[in-house]
């Protein structure tokens, strides 16, 4: 069979799907078999579209796919589709995994696939869910091979034959006594190369690394890593095991960690609750929930751009020769960096999870634009009337002008410089903040100037 490349493979679905081609669309589906090349294909397309590819997959195909879609998409598509649809890709998904989709769901809808689980799935998944969000505990998987240190090695072969299908590692099997406790750990390799007849207390490690289900999800990615293993026990307050960590999860917790650690650096709250994701919502969100990310921390910018208003007004005598629209150019500068880094940050975590799609760009500036506008003006009043209280109201006008026009600007070139770069294949993380920055000082100094030469009557 021919091996379809993913561009190319786009391109035939966009085709067929602009001709509603149903028919050829299922039969070049079902030729497309690559789960990635499924996966990097579907995330391109619309809503709609996914959902329509989506159901035109042949079963191990979908639930291949599905296992590798952002927690986003896997909820809308869960949303769309029938009970039965829903109930065989969510018992698909190992038990960490399914419990965090669940937990990412609104109630109603988690409530309802839950029912629709087998009663020891949906026992496991409770189970999971009962634990502090980013711990152990939730993010571990109870499917691992239990041995008991009396066995001969043939036999925890025997067992490791009938369980390997259920479970989500055999490489790393773990030795408890009759009450679960840890007792010691062993590599499936070690146990092929051992004597048939040998015990396995024999051959075993002592289980002296452990984690337990209340430790920090980012401490057991660290010890997972610092330690080079391939997955970590988790236990109890007393001490048995009750599922373990895969390096894996690991590599998610870290990629999670450094993106939360991307977006404090720039300025942008945490959600709270637990069906919010930052990206998404910051992407495709209402009008109002991108407030609620955005505008604490310029809340703070705009504060602290007044505050070095009034210092520089402490210094009035010195720098007589200086205008009172000195004292608002930190403010300006402030917030359109602010505002600037955020627009660079969701641009660059956008496009990195597929939600910026590079053929729709410019449907997402004129969104991002708009944001921009709204959150310009409103803090262009705020700073407008407070230099109106302090300066005069012409010098008030300029200023809430001119902040809502460097807001604005600031937004698309915070959106604009990356897609450029990109587009040049230059790197658009280390180039796009020098050069928003020199433009919009310039252009935002140029536009401040001007308009307070034209409200306080200069000109």
């Amino acid at each position: 069979m021919t091996v379809i490349t993913t561009s190319k493979l786009q391109d035939q679905i966009e085709q067929l799907l602009e001709e509603k081609n149903i028919k050829d669309l299922k039969v070049l589906l079902q030729q497309a078999d690559d789960p990635q090349e499924l996966q990097q294909a579907i995330n391109s397309l619309s809503r709609k579209e996914k959902v329509i590819v989506f159901r035109l997959l042949n079963k191990d195909s979908a639930l291949d796919v599905f296992e590798q879609l952002e927690t986003p998409l896997q909820k809308e598509l869960l949303e769309s589709f029938t009970d039965e649809w829903a109930r065989e890709l969510i018992e698909e998904l190992d038990p960490d995994d399914r419990a965090n989709l669940l937990e990412e769901m609104p109630a109603k809808v988690a409530k309802r696939l839950l029912k629709l689980l087998s009663p020891e799935d949906r026992k496991v998944t409770n189970m999971l869910m009962g634990y502090e969000p980013e711990t152990a505990g939730r993010i571990m998987t109870p499917e691992f091979i239990v041995l008991k240190r009396n066995m001969l090695v043939n036999e925890a072969l025997l067992k490791i034959r009938s369980e390997a299908l259920d479970k989500e590692t055999i490489y790393t099997l773990y030795v408890t006594d009759a009450q679960k406790r840890l007792e010691g750990v062993l590599s499936l390799r070690k146990l092929l190369l051992a004597d048939s007849d040998a015990k396995i207390e024999d051959i075993m490690y002592e289980a002296l690394i452990r984690v337990t289900t209340d430790t920090d999800q980012e401490e057991v990615a660290k010890a997972l890593k610092t330690y080079d293993m391939l997955a970590i026990p988790v236990v109890d307050k007393e001490d048995r095991i009750v599922g373990i960590v895969t390096i894996d999860d690991a590599m998610d917790i870290m990629e999670q960690e450094a993106t939360e650690d991307i977006y404090d650096q720039a300025g942008l709250a945490n959600i709270t609750g637990k069906e919010t994701n930052r990206s998404e919502v910051l992407v495709r969100g209402s009008l109002w929930s991108i407030w609620k990310v955005r505008m604490p921390f310029l809340f703070i910018a705009l504060l602290g751009g007044l505050g070095a208003a009034f210092i520089l007004e402490g210094f009035e005598e010195t720098l007589e020769y200086v205008l009172a629209a000195a004292f608002f150019i930190p403010v300006i500068m402030d917030m359109g960096g602010s505002v600037g880094t955020q627009t660079t940050t969701v641009f660059a975590r956008g496009v990195a999870l597929g939600q910026i799609e590079m053929k729709r760009f410019w449907k997402h500036m004129a969104k991002e634009v708009f944001v921009g506008f709204t959150m310009g003006a409103f803090f262009g009043v705020i700073a407008g009337l407070i230099a109106s209280l302090w300066q005069g109201v012409a010098l008030g006008l300029a200023v809430g002008s001119a902040l809502a026009i460097t807001v604005t600007l600031a937004s698309a070139l915070g959106f604009f410089i990356p897609f450029v770069l990109l587009k040049l294949k230059m790197d658009q993380v280390a180039g796009s903040a020098p050069i928003i920055t020199t433009l919009k000082d310039l252009l935002g100094l140029l536009i401040y100037f001007v308009l307070v030469m034209l409200f306080v009557g200069l000109v």
